[in-house]
């Protein structure tokens, strides 16, 4: 039997439709730890509540988001100990990035994205699968000021996606971070998680005033994000960068498969 919650605009959710978005809060929080791209599984789920709206969705996707986020940062810093001398400018301008994307978030048309997101990742996946040694260990391509720039460049493009769409952001911050700036898969994990707390941080700050979060549903799914955050950042730390590695390319693998079929949607419906 459906209900009206507290904190949900007035929607009503039914008790398997709460147990679903729970199982999607905890899948995405275990999947973003580990390798980012939770929202693939979360925002999709959130977007299955009849009657909620697209940017509602976004805004509650924000709020769970970031319960996870927190607590696989939280884990990784105290056991990975990344170097915020390159999370600092990232998060900084991925923040700023992500404000601005979420106050254009209900004028862009979505679909004018994912073509250019799919091709990206296309060749995201011929890229980490020619390469078995890329994330293997950390090389630094820069030192100094020049790490910093490129560190601030890839936080300000990255969060303002993040703020405007979503799914697949922590994706995109490690295979940048990996390839970009040459870290190990793992750090480059931890320091996601880290840039990523800061796009959804930006994000709510727009969204919040706004009024387009719910509340009580952003807190249900948030609690089970949390759970699996913990979970998964613990195993990708005890398992290290080769297992990172793997679930990122099946992540990344999923993500093409879906926005693929949502292109061929688009141009046959």
């Amino acid at each position: 039997m459906a209900a009206a919650l507290p904190g949900t605009g007035g929607l009503e959710l039914d008790g398997l439709t709460i147990a679903l978005l729970v199982v999607a809060g905890f899948a995405a929080g275990w999947i973003d730890a580990v390798v980012g791209g939770g929202g693939l599984v979360q925002l999709p789920a959130l977007l299955l509540v009849p009657g909620i709206s697209p940017v509602q969705a976004l805004a509650t996707n924000k709020l769970a988001g970031i319960m996870g986020t927190s607590v696989s940062a939280a884990t990784y810093y105290r056991r990975v100990h990344p170097d915020m001398r390159t999370a600092g400018p990232m998060a900084a301008t991925a923040l700023v990035g992500a404000f601005g994307g979420a106050a254009l978030a209900s004028r862009i048309p979505a679909a004018w994205f994912t073509p250019i997101i799919l091709v990206v990742l296309i060749g995201v996946a011929v890229y980490t699968v020619a390469r078995p040694s890329l994330g293997r260990t950390s090389s630094l391509r820069w030192s100094g000021n020049g790490h910093r720039w490129a560190a601030a460049g890839i936080g300000l493009v990255i969060g303002a996606y993040d703020g405007l769409l979503g799914p697949g952001t922590g994706t995109f911050l490690v295979i940048s971070l990996v390839s970009v700036l040459g870290y190990a898969f793992l750090p480059a994990s931890a320091l996601a998680k880290i840039v990523n707390f800061a796009t959804n941080l930006g994000a709510l700050i727009f969204f919040v005033p706004y009024g387009a979060v719910l509340w009580g549903l952003g807190l249900v799914v948030g609690a089970a994000n949390l759970c699996g955050g913990y979970l998964g950042a613990r195993m990708a730390v005890a398992k290290g960068s080769g297992f990172v590695r793997v679930v990122f390319v099946v992540v990344v693998g999923v993500l093409i498969v879906k926005l693929g079929h949502d292109v061929v949607v688009e141009v046959t419906g």
